[in-house]
């Protein structure tokens, strides 16, 4: 269904009329085919004039869209954000804010001492609040009781922090913060192998638990020996009491803690910009984790230059509100806490349970909503499903509210309140609260079907950020009132960025193509105790490598297009960058996950789907072929459908004929966190996957030779 006005110019305002004789000739003419009476098309049609009339308000944005970045002097191909002003990077938030420290005691002067965590205690149980007064109260207890248990409040005391998001999670950071210790998150998808491996080299002697079966797997843990003390947010369990006694390790309730802090009280010891932070360990996909080590300068200054973009439209303010359930553990949610703390804004935490996540949304009734693509692809997977199982009405109706708002947000024009929104959007929007004014992701890339859905669909701001830990998360970020889609907005204003040469892949800086390289305030200090590490990833003028590949758009904003360390070539000599395949294949609507394999013995490539769990079943159940999703995976010509539907947008893509996979093998069962095939971050643990998948892949390459 298209409408002539589709084709007007950028501003124009077609006439009611000619969206009223338009949907009431389509409908019309196609009422039986629809199942519509004569009276049903004329009431569409009727709604459609209220629901099509014209947006109202035009957002300008403060900068040229078609220049959102600029070349800096020097011959490096570098470029930095319009908005840095003189090309001068940030380094500090609003109110000469340096430290995480002084970003809280900014929050507790602006919040007015408003709430600051929430949590709940029930399931279905309201959201209770603790104020930014409760909170700075508990961690000064708390900090000056790890003191009073022998720690010392300076950058060489590391503290581990082994839980889910929680308020205890905050209050141990900011005693840490008021105290100029170090925090060291451990998380459970790292593994049992990886924990020794973090606590061993960080040494780490303290480590703060949420619950007792964290504390047991660190006690059964052998290869640790330098924990002393583990210091549990729950009730410590009589099993956990009596193994912590023969391994001769202190098992000490949180609240003990913070007693005996209250009870003895220390000065607060505020850190330095240059002091050290955080150790974020990043789980690659081969070898041991690395330590980030993280100042809070570098934190700061990241959250400073996402500010900078963001508040070039808006403002946080102490009645916004963040549901937390990403991984603390990780610098994403770091970041964003960091930042929503110095503007005194509002952080309540999810029960710990994905399942019930939802339901604590709806509770919490979030403004800002920090997340994944992978939530937001469900939330996109959700809606489509069901629109393909509802009737035919309400699929038109959809499809034609998505190309309205679409049409709208082409022409700068953004809204929330439309009839759209009231009788379309509704539900979608309330199973967010109903009240999110942003939303923010990163980790990974998102499709641009699914940002302009989240756009209209959600009536909000959909920002995309790219970055890395080493880059304390941030490195792009997409500016407010661009809603163009495909790439990852214009460098923050705490770096400027540049493209490196990489001859092995044909990409070269003076085109516009290269490696992504960050310089800036924000990068990390390096890898604990890995100086070889840290320069291979910090060459010798300070730039941070990436490992990425981008290219500029003639807007000046970034786009990735290609990863360089899963490089390799294939028999012929011609080099694969895999990802960049997967990236394609993932477009197909048949394809849940993919894993793109080759070999420099063999001359082709092979491959690994997940079909997508909504998509492929109603695919099999059109054609008539029935069973569960293992027996649809067998089914040949199922295969075929995936493989022409993958193939044909490699073609789409410009792939060369040496690039698309010559097989597939159809796999039932995702890639997980928990089957080790997946990162923690939801990465591809490539060498897992080809040692996992590796009888397939050899029958595979024997029926192609």
């Amino acid at each position: 269904m298209t409408f002539a006005y589709d084709a007007l110019p950028a501003g124009s305002a077609p006439c009611q009329s000619c969206y009223m004789s338009e949907l009431t000739k389509y409908l019309g003419d196609n009422h039986r085919a629809l199942g519509l009476g004569i009276g049903a098309a004329v009431g569409a049609a009727t709604l459609g004039y209220y629901l099509l009339s014209p947006p109202r308000s035009l957002m300008e944005a403060p900068i040229d869209l078609n220049r959102q970045s600029v070349e800096v002097p020097g011959g490096e191909y570098a470029r930095v954000s319009v908005l840095c002003e003189d090309g001068k990077l940030v380094e500090t938030l609003s109110g000469n804010v340096n430290t995480l420290y002084e970003g809280f005691q900014r929050g507790l002067e602006m919040s007015k001492n408003n709430p600051c965590l929430g949590w709940r205690t029930s399931p279905e149980g309201p959201f209770e609040w603790m104020t930014y007064g409760n909170v700075a109260e508990k961690a000064h207890n708390f900090g000056s009781g790890l003191l009073s248990r022998g720690l010392q409040s300076n950058p060489e005391t590391f503290l581990g922090i082994f839980s889910q998001n929680r308020v205890e999670w905050t209050v141990t950071e900011q005693a840490c913060n008021m105290y100029s210790m170090v925090i060291v998150p451990l998380y459970d998808t790292l593994g049992p192998q990886a924990v020794t491996y973090i606590v061993n080299q960080a040494k780490l002697s303290t480590i703060v638990c949420d619950k007792s079966d964290k504390a047991v797997k660190l006690l059964q843990n052998e290869g640790i020996s330098c924990v002393k003390c583990i210091i549990v947010m729950d009730a410590i369990s009589e099993d956990a009491r009596k193994m912590a006694e023969e391994c001769h390790v202190e098992l000490v309730p949180f609240s003990e803690v913070e007693e005996q802090g209250k009870q003895n009280l220390q000065e607060a010891v505020p850190p330095k910009p240059d002091d050290l932070c955080t150790i974020c360990y990043t789980s690659g996909t081969t070898g041991n984790p690395k330590g980030a080590m993280l100042s809070h300068k570098n934190i700061v200054a990241a959250c400073a230059g996402v500010a900078v973009t963001f508040e070039q439209k808006f403002k946080m303010t102490p009645d916004d509100v963040h549901i937390s359930y990403l991984p603390l553990a990780h610098i994403f949610e770091r970041l964003v806490q960091c930042y929503l703390f110095s503007c005194g804004a509002r952080i309540g935490f999810f029960q710990g349970d994905v399942r019930k996540l939802t339901d604590d949304i709806k509770e919490l009734r979030p403004t800002i909503f920090a997340t994944v693509p992978r939530l937001l692809n469900r939330i996109y997977d959700k809606v489509m499903a069901g629109a393909a199982s509802a009737g035919v009405v309400k699929r038109l109706l959809l499809s034609v509210a998505l190309k309205r708002k679409e049409a709208a947000l082409n022409r700068g024009v953004f809204n929330n309140d439309t009839l759209w929104d009231k009788v379309v959007f509704k539900k979608i929007q309330e199973n967010l609260g109903g009240r999110v004014k942003y939303i923010v992701t990163g980790a990974a890339p998102l499709s641009p079907t699914i940002m302009t859905f989240l756009r209209c669909a959600m009536g909000c701001f959909v920002f995309e950020g790219y970055g890395q830990t080493e880059s304390a998360a941030a490195a792009s970020l997409t500016f407010p009132m661009d809603f163009s889609v495909g790439h990852v907005g214009i460098p923050v204003a705490c770096v400027k960025i540049k493209l490196d040469d990489v001859p092995d892949m044909n990409y070269y800086a003076k085109d516009g193509k290269g490696e992504i390289c960050v310089k800036g305030a924000s990068v990390f200090k390096g890898y604990l105790h890995e100086p070889e590490k840290t320069a291979e990833t910090i060459d010798a003028n300070g730039w941070l490598h990436t490992g990425d590949i981008g290219t500029w758009t003639p807007q000046g904003t970034l786009k990735i297009i290609d990863r360089k360390k899963h490089i390799f070539k294939l028999a012929q000599g011609e080099y694969i960058a895999p990802e960049k395949i997967e990236g394609v294949y993932l477009r197909s609507p048949l394809v849940g996950q993919v894993f793109v394999h080759g070999e420099s013995l063999q001359a082709c490539l092979v491959g690994v789907v997940v079909p997508d769990e909504v998509a492929f079943p109603q695919l099999a159940s059109s054609k008539g072929i029935t069973g569960d999703m293992a027996e649809l995976c067998k089914n040949a010509a199922l295969k075929k459908e995936v493989m022409d539907s993958i193939i044909a947008l490699g073609k789409k893509s410009s792939l060369h004929s040496f690039e698309q996979v010559k097989d597939l093998y159809l796999c039932p069962e995702p890639f997980s966190v928990e089957n080790g095939l997946l990162t923690p971050t939801f990465k591809s643990k490539r060498p897992q996957l080809r040692d996992f998948f590796q009888d397939q892949i050899t029958e595979m390459y024997s029926k192609l030779t």
